[in-house]
């Protein structure tokens, strides 16, 4: 199943999943759902790896939920209550671990991405973008308010912003998304290359400082600024420890490249 619905492939300490059902625009359905959870779990038991880029498939990046299948457990004896239930609180938990997972996640965003693909870009800890890809929140535009997409794009853009995009359901291309924050770059040329060289970059640190920062990032965000400034000041102690760290901070006070381990 992995195989089919999302395809990894390696190359060195950078791995590249690629949602891969272009025929339904790589919809996050019950499937793929499973399959993305299931491949992000291996991921992060995998120590060679040191990041992420996360991708789609055919001509758009994702689409959000499958809706035909949320509407096929309409007719349960709830009306479909539980199962949707289930559906989200699944896809909250596949959110959930990429901010868990060890390694980065940079998303690689082309062509569009609405609703819960869009909170799935906004989930990621790093985004570049083609120049026509078009970001939305738009599940207003069917009846259907983007109530769990909000959650990860209000954490990422001004609360006003936020509100604007979700209830106009109006759609913002790449340049205003990197205005607003929701993505980091707007790819210039080829954005394979542009976003394999923002990974590069990130892959060339010291992948268990960057794996400790990661933690404390979110760790921390949910904290008073008091509370934040001692837990991060024991994560610095721990960083400290490390005998990497005391590599690379005599090889950068020597001025030579350090030799990590």
């Amino acid at each position: 199943m992995n195989e089919r619905l999302v395809l990894r492939e390696d190359s060195g300490a950078i791995s590249r999943l690629t949602l891969n059902a272009p025929s339904k625009l790589n919809a996050l359905s019950d499937a793929m759902l499973a399959c993305l959870h299931e491949t992000l779990d291996t991921i992060a038991d995998d120590p060679t790896i040191r990041v992420v880029i996360l991708n789609g498939a055919g001509k758009v990046f994702c689409a959000g939920h499958d809706l035909k299948e949320m509407q096929a457990v309409r007719d349960t004896a709830d009306k479909g209550r539980a199962a949707w239930l289930d559906l989200f609180e699944r896809c909250t938990a596949v959110m959930a671990r990429i901010q868990s997972l060890p390694q980065p996640v940079i998303a690689q965003v082309h062509g569009i991405a609405t609703a819960a693909g869009c909170q799935l870009v906004a989930t990621c800890d790093l985004a570049i973008a083609a120049p026509d890809t078009k970001f939305g929140v738009n599940g207003v535009n069917i009846g259907l308010f983007c109530s769990t997409p909000m959650v990860a794009l209000s954490r990422n853009i001004s609360r006003k912003q936020a509100f604007e995009m979700l209830t106009t359901g109006e759609f913002v291309d790449a340049v205003r998304a990197c205005e607003l924050g929701l993505i980091n770059r707007v790819a210039q040329k080829d954005l394979d290359q542009e976003a394999l060289a923002f990974a590069e970059t990130i892959a060339g640190k010291l992948g268990s400082a960057v794996r400790i920062g990661k933690q404390a990032f979110y760790a921390q965000a949910q904290m008073t600024t008091a509370e934040a400034y001692a837990f991060t000041g024991e994560v610095m102690a721990v960083n400290m420890a490390q005998d990497d760290t005391d590599e690379g901070i005599n090889a950068f006070l020597e001025k030579r490249a350090p030799n990590w381990t």
